[in-house]
């Protein structure tokens, strides 16, 4: 019996302590989602289940020997109610659990090497020798917008793929009134007229462009070939030219053989059968970027690629058999032979005309051939422009011994 009144005794003192130092929670305040724990104001949810310091007094009175008649001394109960107060419970709230953090079970695999990452650490040194070749040729046009850097790139590739359409293929079979001679009589002469108004280089190499698609759809005879050619330069006047010449300079530069109208028909005649299509990559357009890419780069190397890229305007078989990049691109690599630089291919040029040297070779043997056969040719306009001191005499070098 007096074991008995001992743990009653005690279940009373642990009531009564619990009673002092519980503190609703209604008290505190709440987070915004609410506190998801075990402490509960209301004690009817417990309903059918036992309190936890119920369940504790329970456990501590089996722990209580019945010999034990004296009371249990006051710091060891000081000790249970302090272990076991409601405040000392871990509250779990929402905040806490988006906190925390998966334990990572990934094991470590640092230091060992892949077949994958070799062959990657491969291929970026292989690519850094390259780009050790390569010069960056825009380097100098950085602050200059009109060099659109940002674009250039992506303007070349999409020429390259357009020069096809603008390429023309053989038509004098079409033309039974016109030959290869007579259209490079026609080309000689448009040279000379080009040089007499001063106009742009682009406007040559547009009109030539103009002149060989016009007869490769229409069929002309030879008493308007010439008509043809002043209505072409005419037009390539008005798209590259700030000041174009009128159409009486044409007329009279072509000792009024037609007359205004004539030139103006047949202008209308060009642009139908073109569809009014003008903007095509002529070689001129890839001389520049590659001349560009031709480093060292000086006056009398660009003079003479442009003096061999004349030379193969005026040869049809050239015109036809070659695009309009390849040409460029093999006038530079017959120019870099004739002067020569060393190497005559560099990696700067192979990645900027997408030429390899052994691609070019035939082509630039015909405008090394044309170059050989200047100087006793009849037609002389590209061999006297390019004898002049402007252009620093080029046409008279020596032609490139290594391509004959």
């Amino acid at each position: 019996m007096g074991s008995r009144n001992l743990v009653v005794s005690y279940q009373q003192q642990q009531r009564e302590a619990k009673q002092k130092t519980f503190v609703p929670a209604e008290g505190r305040t709440r987070r915004v989602l609410q506190d998801i724990g075990n402490l509960v104001n209301d004690r009817v949810s417990l309903q059918g289940k036992k309190p936890v310091t119920e369940v504790v007094d329970t456990a501590v009175a089996r722990d209580v020997r019945a010999p034990a008649a004296t009371k249990a001394p006051a710091a060891e109960i000081k000790k249970v109610n302090e272990k076991h107060r409601p405040e000392d419970v871990i509250v779990i709230s929402s905040d806490e659990t988006e906190k925390s953090t998966p334990v990572s079970r990934r094991v470590s695999r640092k230091g060992v090497k892949t077949l994958t990452s070799i062959l990657s650490a491969r291929s970026k040194a292989a690519c850094g020798k390259l780009e050790d070749t390569l010069v960056d040729i825009d380097a100098a046009d950085v602050t200059n917008e009109l060099a659109v850097l940002e674009y250039v790139d992506d303007m070349y590739e999409f020429y390259k793929l357009t020069e096809v359409d603008s390429r023309v293929h053989d038509y004098l079979q079409s033309q039974p009134d016109i030959n290869g001679k007579m259209r490079s009589i026609l080309v000689d002469w448009l040279i000379e007229v080009h040089r007499k108004f001063e106009l742009m280089p682009e406007t040559l190499y547009l009109t030539i462009n103009i002149v060989d698609r016009f007869l490769a759809v229409k069929m002309v005879t030879r008493r308007e070939l010439q008509l043809v050619g002043i209505s072409s330069m005419l037009l390539a006047c008005k798209y590259e030219e700030i000041w174009a010449p009128e159409v009486n300079d044409f007329v009279c530069i072509s000792d009024n053989a037609y007359t205004r109208e004539q030139v103006l028909a047949m202008e209308k005649a060009i642009l139908g059968k073109l569809e009014w299509y003008l903007t095509v990559p002529t070689p001129y357009v890839f001389l520049v970027r590659y001349i560009k890419a031709s480093i060292p780069s000086d006056k009398e190397t660009e003079s003479l690629v442009f003096f061999l890229s004349e030379l193969g305007l005026m040869q049809y078989h050239v015109v036809v058999k070659y695009g309009p990049s390849k040409i460029a691109a093999s006038a530079v690599y017959a120019a870099r032979c004739t002067m020569d630089k060393s190497p005559l291919w560099t990696e700067t040029l192979k990645h900027h005309t997408g030429y390899t040297e052994d691609m070019l070779r035939d082509c630039a043997k015909l405008l090394v051939q044309c170059h050989s056969a200047a100087a006793q040719s009849k037609l002389k306009a590209v061999y006297k422009k390019f004898s002049s001191e402007d252009y620093g005499a080029v046409a008279l070098l020596t032609p490139a011994r290594s391509l004959i």
